[in-house]
């Protein structure tokens, strides 16, 4: 199911034995357009100092979408004494390491799948560690993005500006996003309108502007979207049948374990 990344937020989330704190942010993987941590604000009797800590989607367990609370494979123990990370600045591939080392999950990275060699993050949990992904990880740093900072980009069509982007879509599953939430109030009267990240050209971190391979006015006559309508299949496909985009559910990917991937960020 797709959900908004707004939406998410304050969710609460729970360990084997006890309550661990609530979603606050989200850091995102600017290559693979993919969640890979949500930062937690830690709180209650077990976590008397409030720091945060990051989570991966690997240690998801049960999701209650009803009552708005994430039960993790984890426990409390575990999240106090994981890796100590200043979540205000870059997470770069050292710490990723630290911390896939600490909980024993296998790194995602290295392999052309947006999680490895596993479609799945919660695959992972179960997988071997793998030997590969230490032998072609480069030794570059590769920041993730929090959300916090992405939102408000202003977002930059082929002839002009578009608007800012304001939230982000996520598939619940495998935590790829499959929308950015466009708000076009400073052009359109406060349109929304959704584009996909297959859809960047290029995003410049220094002018704080993510380029869309879109006219304006073909994204101002397109399907307007809103925080209260449901991203079903059905809006999805008159989405991309506007457009004139392969949609993704319908792109093979190249194993059956891997999810189709494109590297889009820095063109």
């Amino acid at each position: 199911m797709l959900r908004s990344l707004k939406e998410i937020e304050r969710y609460k989330v729970s360990a084997f034995d006890g309550e661990i704190g609530s979603v606050v942010k989200f850091l995102i993987d600017d290559e693979r357009w993919a969640v890979r941590y949500l930062v937690i604000q830690t709180g209650g009797p077990l976590f008397l100092d409030g720091k945060q800590v990051l989570i991966s989607p690997i240690s998801f367990g049960e999701l209650d979408w009803k009552t708005k609370l994430f039960h993790l494979s984890l426990t409390t123990e575990k999240v106090k004494n994981s890796p100590s990370i200043d979540v205000e600045k870059p997470v770069s591939r050292q710490h990723e390491r630290q911390f896939s080392s600490y909980y024993g999950y296998p790194r995602y990275w290295g392999s052309p799948g947006v999680w490895g060699l596993v479609a799945y993050p919660a695959l992972l949990a179960t997988s071997e560690k793998s030997t590969s992904a230490t032998e072609v990880d480069s030794s570059t740093d590769v920041h993730l993005r929090s959300d916090e900072e992405v939102r408000g980009y202003h977002v930059e069509g082929t002839d002009g500006s578009i608007g800012h982007i304001e939230d982000f879509i996520v598939d619940d599953e495998t935590w790829e996003i499959r929308y950015l939430v466009v708000n076009t109030r400073n052009w359109w009267f406060g349109k929304s309108v959704l584009v996909a990240p297959q859809w960047v050209e290029r995003i410049s971190w220094a002018e704080n502007k993510v380029y869309i391979e879109l006219a304006r006015e073909v994204i101002k006559a397109g399907p307007e979207w809103s925080a209260t309508d449901a991203v079903n299949r059905q809006y999805e496909t008159r989405l991309y049948d506007y457009y004139g985009r392969p949609a993704y559910w319908q792109t093979a990917p190249a194993d059956p374990v891997h999810s189709p991937a494109k590297d889009l960020s820095n063109q």
